[in-house]
């Protein structure tokens, strides 16, 4: 087992730990912390899947050891730590944190059917205007993004945080362990943030307008042969061998008043060139737009330091904290093994705390992205 106390802030400590069981883990853990900083009182803990069932203990067990009784987090394939990656293995991180009393509040699983957030959040947002919530959400749930802008409409706050990714239970915790909704924690205007996203595909062609569609199938782009227009924009190479666009090319929908060029991707679920269709995972209709990119591992590094160096300037003075959040298919799968991601990103920021998880998909605003990385840093 290996285990280490990562940076440390006046107001913030990690600490994080690989190779053993969900007892073994959690003491390294805490004996990395040490005592907690004085007046410490909100925790963020996330665990790979391969301690799924383990979670309860794991909560009950920090709560007691720590006296901090606010806890937030879920389930990863993998665990992001300052400069490092935990994947296929055992691996937990812990954050404690020493916030202003009543700068935060925690968020409940907020359901599908749930219209109206709890009266203690709506109360708490209307005398705190939180301003970042860092949520998680479980996969199997319907209708995320709706439950994303009620949450938004209802606090005002912007939304980062990413799908519990596990191939067991799909739990999150906000103060208890729960499930079947999104939960976790607002913070309040006292407490300063700035984020960051950073896309892991890159366009290979200009952005069209569907002219006719059906469902998830597009027929025509610009008034000519959806397959057509998708042909062009792979190249001939690609085309040759449709086989080969798998796992590589993708269609992404261009975020409506971004002025950062943000764009969702969404896998290809067919094409189809005898009927001149091609078939994406997401409801397009006439007058959407759409474009095709491609995974690029050389240009998402590019635009991983733009976004890190970005949100440092941004930030204006050195960060207390930082949350990220990166997609299952990045990371070593898409930049290799030695925690490149992970070693960029603190290469950029430098020694600051910094926790998160590899995500089923991550959240930005009341968005659900895919192979991105969400970066937020607490001032």
């Amino acid at each position: 087992m290996t285990a280490s106390m990562d940076a440390m802030t006046r107001t913030f400590r990690v600490a994080h730990a690989s190779g053993g069981d969900w007892q073994d883990l959690t003491s390294a853990c805490l004996a990395g912390l040490g005592a907690p900083p004085d007046g410490a009182n909100l925790g963020f803990v996330y665990v790979s899947d391969s301690l799924d069932e383990d979670l309860r203990q794991i909560v009950n067990r920090l709560r007691a050891e720590t006296r901090i009784h606010q806890w937030v987090g879920t389930i990863g394939f993998g665990i992001c730590v300052a400069g490092a990656e935990l994947f296929d293995m055992p691996a937990m991180a812990v954050m404690v944190a020493t916030l202003p009393r009543d700068s935060f509040c925690l968020l409940p699983a907020i359901r599908p059917d749930d219209l109206a957030l709890p009266d203690a959040v709506l109360g708490w947002a209307k005398a705190h205007n939180p301003i970042l919530g860092v949520v998680h959400a479980d996969p199997r749930v319907p209708g995320l993004e709706t439950i994303f802008s009620r949450i938004q409409n209802q606090t005002g706050c912007f939304l980062v945080g990413g799908m519990t990714a596990s191939r067991g239970a799909q739990e999150q915790i906000a103060g208890e362990v729960t499930e079947g909704g999104v939960s976790g924690i607002l913070l309040g205007s006292d407490v300063g943030v700035v984020t960051g996203l950073t896309q892991g595909c890159s366009p290979i062609g200009p952005v069209h307008q569907v002219t006719g569609s059906a469902d998830t199938v597009l027929h025509t782009l610009d008034g000519r042969s959806a397959f057509e227009v998708f042909r062009e924009d792979i190249g001939e190479l690609l085309s040759r061998n449709l086989s080969r666009i798998e796992g590589y090319v993708y269609a992404a929908v261009p975020i409506r008043g971004s002025d950062t060029g943000d764009y969702l991707v969404r896998n290809l679920l067919g094409v189809y060139p005898e009927q001149g269709w091609v078939s994406i995972g997401e409801r397009l209709g006439v007058g959407d737009r759409v474009m095709f990119v491609r995974r690029d591992g050389a240009s998402a590094m590019a635009d991983l330091k733009r976004m890190v160096a970005d949100t440092k300037r941004r930030a204006g003075t050195a960060p207390s904290a930082a949350l990220y959040y990166s997609c299952v298919a990045r990371g070593p799968n898409l930049f290799g093994k030695g925690s490149v991601e992970l070693r960029t990103v603190a290469d950029i920021l430098g020694d600051v705390p910094l926790i998160g998880f590899f995500a089923n998909g991550e959240i930005s605003n009341n968005r659900l992205y895919g192979y991105t990385g969400v970066l937020s840093l607490i001032l």
